[in-house]
C-alpha cells in the first residue's frame, strides 16, 4: 500500500489554531487502532523477508521477531505515521508552510505502549495578502531622448575610463582629481563610520551616503598628508537613524592625489575597442544608451509599483522569517563590506550601523516577495530555461566572461534560484503595470525627481553621467556608507 493511499484512507484527527502572525499550532492525534495496524503490517512485511539462524525465511516465530527488531520497528512505524499526519494536516487545511516545523519540546515523539500518541508543533505558513488595486494608480513613464549631445557625452565618459592616472606633484586638489583617502563621519566628536583606503573624485559625490555637492570646492587646494573636514547635511532617510537630518563632519585626510588623462579617439583606441571609424564607434553607444534608458524606464515604473505595493499591503508577516530575512540583510551588508576591503574589526564594531533599518527593510522586502509570487502564480506566470540563459548570456557579455561559466559560477553561489525568482519578479511587476495608468512625463533636470529617485537617475545616464558618477560616488562610498 503506498504511503499516499494510507493518508487518503485514514484520517487523523488533527485541529489547527493560530498562534502569531501567519503562524499555526497544529495538534494531531495518532489513535491506538492506527497504531497497532501500522504495526501489524511491519510485523507481517518483515515476517516475509527475515533471515534469522535456524529459520528458514518466513518461518521465524513473532516472539523472536519482535524481541530483535521490536525497537526499530516501533521508530519507523512512529515516523511514517508522523510524516502521513503531518502531510495530511497541510494538505487538508491548504496549508503553505515556510521552513521547518518547530514540535513541542515538551512531547515525547515515541509511541505509547498503549493509547493513543498525540503532539503538536507549530509552523508558519504564507501570509494571506490583497494585492491593492491598481486602477488609481497613475505610474510616470520617462520619457528621454537621445541626441548628438548626449552621445558625445557618453564618448566623453569613454575617453575618462580608457584614460590614464597620472600622479600629481607640486600641487593641492583640483576638481575632478582621483585621491586615495582616509574618511571618518563624525556627529560631533562621535565616531559614525570609517574607511580606509578608499578613493574619492574632487566633485559632486556621495560619501557615507550623504550628499556633498561642493564637494571640489570644499577640497580644493588640499595637499598630501593634509585633512580637510568637509560639512554636509545627513538625508532624512539615511541608514544611521542617529544623523538622519543632521549636519555631520565628514574628515578627509589624503593620501594621494591623480589627475586624469583623457584617451585620445586615434586609430589605435578605435581598434582596441573593436571599430574602425568614429561614426562606428559613436552609433554603438548611442544604441548602448538607447537600450540601457529602456531598461531603467522599466526599473523606474517597476519601483513606482513596487513603493505602491509596501504602502498598500497591510500583513502581519511570520516572526521568524522576519527575523531571518533582517539577520541575511545584515549579513549582505557585512559581506559587502569585507569585499570592499573593510577589517573584520572594523565592521563588528560598526555592527549597530549595519542593522540600523535593517528591520524595515525586510518587511518591504518580505511583503514585496509574498505580494508578486502571488501575482505570478494567479496569473500562471513562469520563467522558461531559454528565458534564463538569456540573461545570463547578456549578464556575461557585460562582464566578459563565458556565459556557462558564470552559469555555473552562479548555480554554486546559489544565485541562479535568485535570478529565476528576480525573473518572475519582473513579469509580475509588468502584469501589474497593465492595470495601472501610464503617464508618459519628459524629463527635464531636477524634474526627473518628481517621478521617482530612479528616474533621475535614467536621466543622468541619458547625459552620458551615468558611469562616470557612479564610479565616484562608489569611490567615496567605499565602506563608510554601509558602516553608516
Amino acid at each position: 500500500m503506498s504511503q499516499d493511499a494510507a493518508v487518503a484512507e485514514y484520517e487523523y484527527p488533527i485541529s489547527i489554531e493560530d498562534s502569531g502572525p501567519a503562524a499555526k499550532k497544529v495538534s494531531i492525534e495518532i489513535p491506538e487502532d492506527r497504531i497497532k495496524t501500522k504495526m501489524e503490517e511491519q510485523f507481517a512485511e518483515l515476517q516475509e523477508v527475515a533471515h534469522l539462524p535456524g529459520f528458514r525465511a518466513g518461518k521465524a516465530p513473532r516472539a523472536l521477531l519482535e524481541k530483535r527488531f521490536a525497537a526499530d520497528l516501533k521508530k519507523q512505524v512512529r515516523d511514517t505515521l508522523i510524516r502521513e499526519a503531518y502531510q495530511q494536516a497541510l494538505e487538508k487545511n491548504s496549508l503553505k508552510v515556510i521552513g521547518e516545523p518547530e514540535f513541542d519540546e515538551n512531547e515525547k515523539l515515541e509511541l505509547p505502549a498503549s493509547g493513543p500518541l498525540k503532539f503538536s508543533f507549530n509552523i508558519e505558513v504564507t501570509p494571506t495578502i490583497e494585492i491593492p488595486n491598481l486602477a488609481d494608480l497613475t505610474v510616470k513613464k520617462p520619457i528621454i531622448k537621445v541626441n548628438d549631445e548626449h552621445v558625445q557625452q557618453a564618448l566623453q565618459n569613454l575617453r575618462e575610463q580608457q584614460g590614464t592616472l597620472i600622479p600629481v606633484e607640486g600641487r593641492g586638489v583640483k576638481e575632478k582629481d582621483f585621491l586615495t583617502a582616509d574618511i571618518a563621519i563624525k556627529l560631533g566628536d562621535e565616531l559614525i563610520g570609517n574607511q580606509f583606503d578608499t578613493q574619492v573624485v574632487a566633485r559632486s559625490s556621495k560619501i557615507g551616503d550623504i550628499e556633498v555637492k561642493d564637494l571640489a570646492e570644499q577640497l580644493a587646494g588640499a595637499n598630501v598628508d593634509e585633512t580637510r573636514t568637509v560639512k554636509a547635511t545627513a538625508p532624512d532617510n539615511h541608514p544611521a537613524e542617529k544623523i538622519r537630518g543632521k549636519e555631520v563632519n565628514i574628515e578627509i585626510k589624503v593620501k594621494d592625489i591623480k589627475e586624469l588623462e583623457l584617451a585620445t579617439i586615434d586609430e589605435d583606441f578605435l581598434d582596441s575597442l573593436g571599430f574602425t571609424t568614429a561614426d562606428e564607434l559613436n552609433e554603438e553607444l548611442r544604441k548602448q544608451m538607447v537600450e540601457r534608458i529602456e531598461n531603467d524606464v522599466k526599473v523606474a515604473m517597476h519601483n513606482q509599483v513596487r513603493s505602491h505595493l509596501i504602502k498598500n499591503i497591510n500583513v502581519e508577516l511570520p516572526a521568524k522569517l522576519s527575523k531571518s530575512q533582517e539577520s541575511r540583510i545584515v549579513n549582505r551588508r557585512a559581506n559587502e563590506l569585507m569585499m570592499r576591503g573593510m577589517q573584520v574589526e572594523q565592521i563588528r564594531a560598526n555592527l549597530d550601523r549595519l542593522t540600523a533599518g535593517a528591520a524595515d527593510q525586510a518587511k518591504n522586502e518580505l511583503k514585496l516577495f509574498f505580494a508578486l509570487s502571488k501575482v505570478a502564480a494567479e496569473n500562471e506566470l513562469e520563467v522558461d530555461e531559454a528565458e534564463v540563459n538569456g540573461q545570463i548570456a547578456y549578464m556575461a557579455m557585460m562582464q566578459n566572461q563565458r556565459p556557462e561559466k558564470l552559469k555555473q559560477s552562479m548555480a554554486n553561489s546559489g544565485q541562479l534560484s535568485d535570478l529565476w525568482l528576480s525573473l518572475r519578479e519582473r513579469k509580475a511587476l509588468d502584469k501589474l503595470l497593465e492595470g495601472a495608468k501610464i503617464e508618459e512625463v519628459e524629463i527635464k533636470g531636477d524634474d526627473a525627481q518628481s517621478v521617482s529617485p530612479e528616474a533621475k537617475d535614467v536621466e543622468h545616464q541619458s547625459q552620458g553621467e551615468g558611469e562616470a558618477k557612479s564610479a565616484s560616488d562608489e569611490g567615496a562610498t567605499g565602506g563608510a556608507s554601509d558602516a553608516t
